[in-house]
C-alpha cells in the first residue's frame, strides 16, 4: 500500500471525523509505516465543518466578535484554508441552537452575526466563501444576514428594521443599492436538504420544532416566510418559494441564493472539491469512509457515498467502516464500495457502545488491516 485516503464522516454522539481519522491512521500505519496518507475529516455543515476543513486544508482559525441569535455581542469564529483566499463558515457559529440554551424562540432569532462573519471574510480578501447551513435556532429567512451585508428592510411606514422570524410580515420593501459588493467572489452553500421555503415541508413546519416553536408560532413562521419570499419576488425579481434547499436553517438556504447568489450544494461534494479529492484519487490505492448508520437513506448524498462515487471513476476500491448497518444498502456497493465493516463488536445498548466505540474502531481497523496483509 503506497497511497491510502481516509475520508470519513463523524459517528453522530461518538467521534468526530477528525478524531476518526487519526484512530485509522494509528492503525494503518503498525502495517504499512511508510504509506502516504491523506486524511479529510468530512463535515455536513454544522458544528464542526470549520475545524474539519481547517484539519483537511491546512488552513487557520480566524476569531471575531459578532451578534448572537439575539443580538448580543459573542466571540465567534471561521477558517480560512492555506490558498488564503477560502473562507470556511458556520452558521452555527453565529447563530447556532447551542447559543440560545434555554431561549429557544425562532420569532425572535437572528442570522445577523452570519453576515458580519461573512463581512470579515471578505475584508480579509477572501474570495470564495463556503457556508455550512447545519444547526441553526433561526427562521429569519436570511434577512438578518444580509442586513449586517448593508441590505435595508422597511416597514409599511418606511420606518427601517431588521426582520426576524416573527416580523418578516413587516417587510414592505428591500433596498440592496447599498450592499456590500460580492461581486467576483464564489459564495457557496453547504446544504444536505432539499425542503422547500415553505409549506407542510418547509422550513417552518419541519424544523421549526425542534427550535422551539409551538403549533401557533409555526403557522405564523410559515406565513411569515411566503410573506417574505413574495417580497423578493416581486421586487427583486428571484423566485424561491419553491427551490429545493431554500428551507434550510431557517430559510437562510433562500436568503443566501437570493442575496449571495450562493450555488446550495452536498455537502460532501464541497468537502471533496475544496481538498481537490479527485487529484488525490490518482494513484491511490485505497479509501476508507465511514459514519455512524448506514442504510438505504446513505444513497441520498451521504459521505459514504460521495465518496464511493468518485473513487468509483479512478477504479480505487472504497472500504466504509461504520457504526451500524441497516437495511437496503446492496446498492451502495453499485456506487462503488468495495465492502463494509461495522465497529459494533459486542451487542450493547449505544448508551455502551458509545462509550467504547474508540476502542472498536482500533480493534476493526487492526482486523482490516490484518487481512490486507495477508
Amino acid at each position: 500500500m503506497k497511497k491510502i485516503i481516509i475520508a470519513p464522516d463523524s459517528f453522530k454522539g461518538t467521534m468526530s471525523s477528525i478524531r476518526i481519522c487519526d484512530i485509522m491512521e494509528e492503525e494503518i500505519r503498525k502495517f504499512f509505516p511508510d504509506a502516504e496518507i491523506n486524511k479529510i475529516p468530512v463535515a455536513d455543515g454544522g458544528e464542526g465543518t470549520v475545524d474539519s476543513l481547517i484539519e483537511a486544508g491546512k488552513g487557520k482559525k480566524v476569531f471575531v466578535k459578532v451578534k448572537d441569535p439575539y443580538f448580543e455581542t459573542i466571540d465567534s469564529f471561521y477558517g480560512i484554508l492555506s490558498d488564503g483566499e477560502t473562507a470556511v463558515i458556520e452558521m452555527a457559529a453565529a447563530a447556532g441552537l447551542p447559543l440560545v440554551e434555554n431561549r429557544k424562540n425562532p420569532s425572535a432569532t437572528t442570522t445577523y452575526g452570519v453576515g458580519e462573519l461573512i463581512r470579515h471574510a471578505v475584508s480579509k480578501g477572501c474570495k470564495n466563501i463556503i457556508i455550512g447551513l447545519g444547526g441553526s435556532c433561526t427562521n429569519d429567512g436570511g434577512a438578518g444576514m444580509a442586513a449586517a451585508l448593508g441590505v435595508k428592510f422597511t416597514d409599511e411606514e418606511g420606518k427601517e428594521f431588521i426582520p426576524v422570524g416573527g416580523t418578516l410580515s413587516q417587510v414592505k420593501k428591500i433596498d440592496a443599492s447599498e450592499m456590500l459588493d460580492l461581486s467576483g467572489l464564489t459564495i457557496t452553500a453547504m446544504c444536505d436538504v432539499n425542503n422547500p421555503l415553505c409549506g407542510e415541508n418547509g422550513a417552518s413546519k419541519i424544523f421549526g420544532p425542534q427550535k422551539g416553536a409551538d403549533k401557533e408560532m409555526t403557522e405564523l413562521l410559515d406565513r411569515n416566510l411566503k410573506h417574505f419570499a413574495n417580497i423578493i419576488k416581486s421586487q427583486l425579481n428571484k423566485d424561491i418559494i419553491d427551490m429545493p434547499g431554500a428551507g434550510a436553517a431557517g430559510g437562510l438556504g433562500a436568503g443566501v441564493a437570493v442575496f449571495l447568489n450562493a450555488e446550495l450544494k452536498q455537502g460532501i461534494d464541497v468537502v471533496l472539491d475544496t481538498v481537490d479529492f479527485n487529484t488525490l484519487l490518482d494513484q491511490a490505492n485505497l479509501v476508507f469512509t465511514g459514519e455512524g448508520r448506514i442504510d438505504g437513506q446513505s444513497l441520498r448524498g451521504k459521505v459514504v457515498h460521495g465518496v464511493a462515487i468518485r473513487a468509483k471513476k479512478y477504479g480505487v476500491p472504497v472500504i466504509a467502516v461504520v457504526g451500524d448497518i441497516g437495511d437496503g444498502i446492496e446498492d451502495i456497493y453499485n456506487a462503488g464500495v468495495s465492502a463494509i465493516m461495522s465497529i459494533n463488536r459486542v451487542a450493547v445498548p449505544f448508551e455502551i457502545a458509545r462509550l467504547r466505540s474508540e476502542k472498536d474502531l482500533a480493534l476493526t481497523m487492526n482486523t482490516i488491516m490484518r487481512l490486507l496483509n495477508l
